[in-house]
């Protein structure tokens, strides 16, 4: 009998175990479904055909208006490994469609992102707009833009350049592109407690990159001259040597259209003051600039202790991928584009 009791008993706490993983496995997939239709499209009529994602409202027919998603830096792909997608949900919430796609050269796309310009950036997303506006459901009229970090120099100059971009939402934008290297440089030695020995050293190295990539010298010639390369390739080079004097202030005075200003308290990649300071200056018409802070949340929109723990993202992006995001941030998106709506009506 006692033999038999514990054989009960083990079977019993198995069974437990069980259930507990089938339900835990329900409840991963639960939170990884989102009230969405995606369709994976081919944006033409660039200067190459992009690799997208137009992710609608479920359960709808539209007319839908349309966010274009511009990236920040790096090797993106269309869902941001799936991190847009509570960001797309957000947006659906209000009745709006989403367009993002893979940059040049990620997922064997044509082309390759670190050949382009912020222009060509720019131009690349105005083509994605003409596409987007002969797709059914979209309403031509309801188009706008939402992006991160770098695309702050990519959205005010193809807002300025086309009537079609009705609104932008800019999250964690620098104005200024050398400025924000510099403020990234001190962020980063102040959070790791550098001595003042080490910043003064890693402030004379910024300084030689900065003077070579103004002098217009090639990546040979920075690494002769005793350039510090470490994880800088020639294509990164020359990046950024296309793209540094990027400024925003003259594209972003000549906005005459909604602009939600998105910051975070604790960015050490981007100066939040400056560029708060620096919209507020330049967009000065009544009404048009909306600006929020989330005082807990770093560039990415998440709080310290989830950016800085990969076990806890990790188990936040598989388990509850919406809860990755500072609270509030999903729902200030959906309320601006609620209240562009209502602004319209």
């Amino acid at each position: 009998m006692k033999m038999f009791g514990r054989h009960r008993w083990l079977w019993g706490s198995l069974l437990s175990v069980v259930v507990l993983l089938v339900g835990a496995g329900g409840w991963v997939v639960y939170q990884n479904e989102y009230d969405l239709t995606e369709e994976r499209v081919t944006v033409t009529g660039g200067k190459q055909p992009l690799q997208g994602v137009l992710a609608r409202p479920a359960g709808g027919h539209g007319p839908y208006g349309l966010v274009v998603f511009v990236h920040g830096d790096g090797p993106v792909d269309a869902t941001h490994d799936t991190f847009y997608r509570p960001v797309w949900e957000a947006m659906a919430k209000a009745g709006y469609a989403s367009l993002s796609w893979d940059k040049p050269g990620v997922n064997n796309a044509p082309g390759n992102w670190l050949d382009q310009s912020m222009q060509d950036r720019a131009d690349e997303t105005l083509a994605a707009i003409r596409w987007a506006k002969a797709q059914p459901g979209i309403d031509p009229d309801r188009i706008g833009l939402w992006g991160a970090s770098q695309a702050g120099w990519v959205m005010p100059k193809a807002a300025r350049q086309s009537p079609d971009v009705s609104f932008v939402i800019a999250v964690a934008p620098a104005v200024n592109w050398l400025q924000q290297g510099r403020y990234n440089l001190l962020a980063e030695l102040k959070q790791r407690h550098a001595s003042p020995e080490e910043t003064a050293a890693a402030v004379a190295r910024s300084d030689r990159n900065q003077a070579a990539l103004r002098t217009g010298a090639t990546f040979e010639q920075y690494r002769a001259a005793g350039g510090v390369t470490e994880g800088l390739t020639p294509e990164r080079w020359a990046f950024n040597k296309r793209n540094y004097p990027s400024d925003a202030t003259e594209d972003l005075a000549a906005l005459r259209i909604p602009v939600q200003l998105i910051l975070g308290g604790r960015d050490v990649n981007v100066d939040s003051d400056d560029t708060e300071a620096g919209y507020r200056r330049t967009i000065t018409t009544p009404g048009l600039l909306r600006v929020q802070r989330f005082q807990d949340s770093t560039h990415t929109m998440v709080s310290e202790d989830v950016e800085h723990s990969a076990l806890r993202s990790t188990v936040l992006a598989i388990a509850a991928p919406r809860s990755l995001f500072t609270p509030g941030y999903l729902d200030s998106i959906r309320d601006f584009l609620t209240s562009l709506d209502h602004r319209k009506g």
